[in-house]
């Protein structure tokens, strides 16, 4: 878990846009990081798995 301070960082406009970082939601973490949901990879196959997420399902062939 990242402290407060780089949390209230990363939310502060940038003064560049590449120089942007995004984090999720739930943990903070910024690598692994999926745009369309907002979570890092860790959360989303968490949540995913316990059907949080809608019109994801886990793959079975």
């Amino acid at each position: 878990m990242p402290k407060a301070s780089v949390i209230a960082r990363s939310k502060k406009e940038p003064k560049f846009g590449t120089r942007a970082v995004r984090r999720c939601f739930k943990c903070g973490r910024k690598h692994g990081y999926m745009r369309k949901f907002g979570l890092c990879r860790i959360c989303f196959r968490e949540m995913a798995g316990k059907g949080l997420i809608p019109g994801v399902t886990k793959a079975s062939w």
